[in-house]
């Protein structure tokens, strides 16, 4: 790493990241080149952002034409792509109506307006919401607010009050905590930055049924787990859930940052004009993009290929699992996919970077895995070869300390 570049971080920027010690130069499908010309296999894309690999020709065409013609216009005139784009985004998603936003926070933040104003207009006690333990919805104040993890939330409170946290796919807890008060139920189909848990059926399902019966809205984050990554459009939709409003991000204009907040009919007049609003939200660059990239997942049949390529890496890494006991669960769908251990996870991304496979630690002992949509079955192979060599020497390693080492490590 060019240490020039770390000294001038540490000095000028606000020190927010613990950057791991690598400089990405450049990148091509599902591969990154750091400033030295080393070659890694990228199996987080961007965190989820880079569904289609890096610079996918398709992208870059249109970006490039798009570029040198119109980058960025108010919102108080139209342009070519913003209409197109709600209209595509309404198709898959069956929603009605679309508010293009910058980010996955900001959405989270624009839905929870949504809410307290649909809340408001029924009665004014009704704002209260009930999201889950272990969550995380984004570092914005009213997102954070609704994230289950208090060390996100310790530095920053009081924070937005009215919110209530239940477990993970405790019925109980749910319907203890849904009542007339409730304006908002706002769940994560599957937990990303919280370890890759999924939602069961019946919770899901549950908290449509006691949302609408109490008159709250329904709101999934599919900020990480929408957009192709389980091989659907949306998580949800494996379970027949509509919700009232949905939120997406990530990947959705194909690496430049893009959100939007989609609702109902009915739903979407609760915000009138000039209750919200946005500069740069659904410009026309960000918006040609994104169409772009939909018409990808579609033409090239990338869902299937999701669902094909998932099954058969999640089939690989329970393989992994049989080999390893530190491996405590294989979870998640599609190709949002997370190994478990039995003790913190970062040295294990930290062994594999080193051999060229760039992964993610989160939830302390979760290896996270979110390559690109276009990823094959002999890229898959080749990251199972490193896993297997970087878990034989974490095994190895273990072995050759006392015990009152191996013990202080979990």
């Amino acid at each position: 790493m060019k240490k020039s570049l770390q000294e001038i971080e540490k000095r000028h920027l606000i020190q927010t990241y613990a950057r791991l010690p690598l400089v990405i130069e450049k990148g091509k499908g599902c591969w990154v080149w750091d400033d030295q010309g080393k070659k890694y296999l990228d199996f987080l894309s961007g965190l989820s952002v880079n569904a289609l690999g890096h610079c996918h020709p398709r992208l870059v065409r249109v970006l490039r034409e798009q570029a040198g013609r119109l980058i960025h216009i108010s919102n108080l005139y139209y342009h070519a792509y913003q209409a197109p784009l709600a209209a595509e985004l309404k198709r898959i998603t069956h929603m009605d109506r679309v508010f293009f936003c910058n980010s996955g926070a900001e959405g989270i933040e624009g839905a929870i307006k949504l809410a307290r104003s649909h809340g408001k207009k029924i009665r004014k006690g009704k704002f209260e919401i009930v999201a889950l333990e272990n969550s995380f919805h984004g570092r914005t104040t009213g997102a954070l607010a609704a994230t289950g993890q208090e060390k996100f939330r310790r530095d920053f409170e009081p924070l937005l009050p009215g919110v209530k946290f239940v477990r993970l796919n405790n019925l109980r807890d749910l319907k203890a905590a849904i009542n007339r008060n409730t304006c908002a139920v706002l769940l994560e189909p599957i937990q990303g930055e919280g370890g890759v848990y999924e939602l069961s059926r019946e919770f899901l399902q549950t908290a449509a049924t006691l949302a609408r019966e109490k008159k709250a809205l329904l709101i999934l984050d599919e900020i990480q787990c929408g957009l192709g990554r389980t091989g659907r459009y949306l998580a949800s939709q494996q379970f027949g859930i509509t919700p009232d409003v949905l939120v997406l991000a990530k990947s959705l204009a194909g690496g430049l940052p893009m959100g939007a907040i989609l609702a109902r009919e009915e739903v979407a007049a609760d915000l009138g004009p000039g209750m919200h609003g946005t500069t740069f939200g659904g410009g026309p660059l960000t918006c040609r993009v994104a169409l772009e990239f939909l018409a990808v997942l579609k033409e090239e049949n990338i869902l299937q290929h999701v669902r094909t390529t998932g099954a058969y890496f999640k089939q690989q890494l329970k393989q992994l699992k049989s080999r390893h006991p530190m491996i405590r669960e294989v979870r998640g769908r599609g190709l949002m996919l997370a190994l478990d251990l039995d003790r913190p996870s970062r040295p294990i991304v930290l062994r594999a970077q080193e051999r060229g496979l760039i992964l993610n630690s989160t939830h302390g002992s979760a290896v996270r895995f979110l390559p690109p949509l276009i990823l094959d079955a002999k890229l898959v192979d080749r990251a199972i070869r490193i896993l297997e060599e970087v878990l034989c020497e974490a095994g190895k390693q273990e072995a050759s300390e006392p015990p009152s080492s191996r013990a202080a490590v979990r």
